[in-house]
């Protein structure tokens, strides 16, 4: 039999350490009264738009991404349900008449999104397009594939979006924490036509594409959103877990940070051996130089505070010093011994450049412990905010009057 070195044994032993004095934020009763329990700018007000099923803290087992259809109606994948629910709002109060299974049976969906007058659902595994009937029974959706075979586990769920270039975006997260991957589709970015033709960038060109993969070195990019002014993509990333400073350190709870990322064709964002402004990992370091090659993040976040939705503000009714700005939401840590997240953050731009963070919507989270965990955020044909919370089952409805 062979045996664990000391060595190994003893970090082994401390990793289990680690784990074992960290954990996410404790699950607590949700608010009777939801309004007064969060809080936000002068002259901003929040509801509760919709109630769906709570999660009993899991990661990533209820309400996630949403998208506005066609019909001018929210919907939003439910990854514990593998169902795709519509939230009717039909007499305009501001509050979700129904919660309607509109299509079921489907692979963990984590997102949505419609193009050219179709649902596309990211499962798992890939993208399917729902086909309805006339009527819009349910059972008898069609799921028919567009985009197939993508890797799954470790980091599954996709999230699928349509750029104003006309292609479809889709993140696949790594496989683990921190490795080498031997899947070159893992921690990337990928780019298809709307007919699931790869559209990827080979050498930073867009042309003649072969593969998907738009940009790699991204561990975990779920929010994607671009920017209105410049169409710069802009995407949410979250850095790895239980890293230290220094070689064979304890764990830091402030590292690695957290990313915001200015995707752009062909570029590597750093994972797995760097992260921040080139700084190179050194518990798990690569080839000499390699970190002088990543793209930094455009700004960077406290660590393990899990952003994951990001829109831009410029569709909704809030004030313009808002307009010029993106929320993202931090679904909150797991493995901190002090938990952080679980609120909105509002991304400042200045000259259409991100500048600062700040706070935007907190009171999730009291202590150790946490009742709601942001998911997406989305801005609504009425100019409202939209916001899913994947451990309340709520989605949150934020508008602006300061009167």
């Amino acid at each position: 039999m062979r045996k664990t070195p000391m060595r190994a044994m003893t970090i082994l032993a401390a990793s289990a350490a680690l784990v074992a004095c960290t954990t996410v934020a404790a699950v607590s009763k949700t608010p009777d009264d939801i309004a007064r329990s969060l809080t936000l700018p002068p002259g901003f007000h929040i509801n509760t738009f919709a109630k769906l099923n709570p999660t009993k803290g899991d990661y990533f087992r209820g309400p996630r991404f949403m998208a506005f259809g066609p019909d001018g109606n929210l919907y939003l994948a439910s990854s514990v349900d593998n169902t795709v629910y519509m939230l009717p709002d039909r007499d305009h109060d501001g509050v979700a008449d129904d919660v309607v299974p509109v299509v079921e049976g489907l692979n963990a969906p984590n997102s949505l999104v419609f193009a050219n007058g179709s649902m596309l659902v990211a499962n798992q595994d890939g993208v399917v397009r729902i086909e309805l009937a006339q009527d819009g029974k349910r059972s008898a959706a069609r799921q028919v594939p567009l985009i197939s075979n993508l890797p799954s586990g470790g980091h599954t769920l996709k999230t699928v979006k349509l750029g104003p270039d006309g292609h479809l975006y889709l993140n696949v997260g790594s496989s683990c924490n921190v490795c080498v991957e031997k899947d070159p589709l893992r921690a990337t970015i990928l780019r298809y036509t709307l007919d699931g033709r790869p559209a990827g960038a080979p050498d930073g060109s867009v042309s003649g594409a072969r593969s998907a993969v738009w940009a790699s070195g991204l561990r975990n990019s779920q929010g994607l959103a671009w920017h209105p002014a410049t169409g710069d993509l802009y995407a949410t990333n979250n850095g790895a877990d239980m890293r230290s400073g220094t070689k064979g350190g304890a764990m830091d709870d402030e590292l690695p940070p957290e990313h915001i990322n200015k995707i752009e064709p062909g570029k590597h964002y750093g994972w797995p051996h760097c992260w921040g402004n080139r700084v190179t990992d050194p518990n798990f370091p690569g080839k000499p130089g390699f970190c002088d090659n990543m793209q930094p993040p455009a700004i960077t976040l406290r660590a393990h505070s899990t952003p994951i939705g990001i829109t831009f503000l410029d569709k909704t009714d809030f004030p313009d010093e808002y307009k010029q700005g993106a929320i993202v939401a931090l679904h909150g840590s797991w493995n901190r011994v002090q938990p952080y997240g679980y609120k909105l953050v509002r991304i400042r731009f200045q000259n259409n450049q991100p500048v600062a963070v700040e706070d935007f919507v907190t009171g999730w989270q009291t202590k150790n412990s946490a009742w709601g965990r942001p998911v997406d955020v989305i801005a609504g044909p009425d100019g409202a905010l939209y916001v899913s919370d994947d451990r309340a089952g709520l989605v949150y409805r934020i508008t602006y009057n300061n009167k």
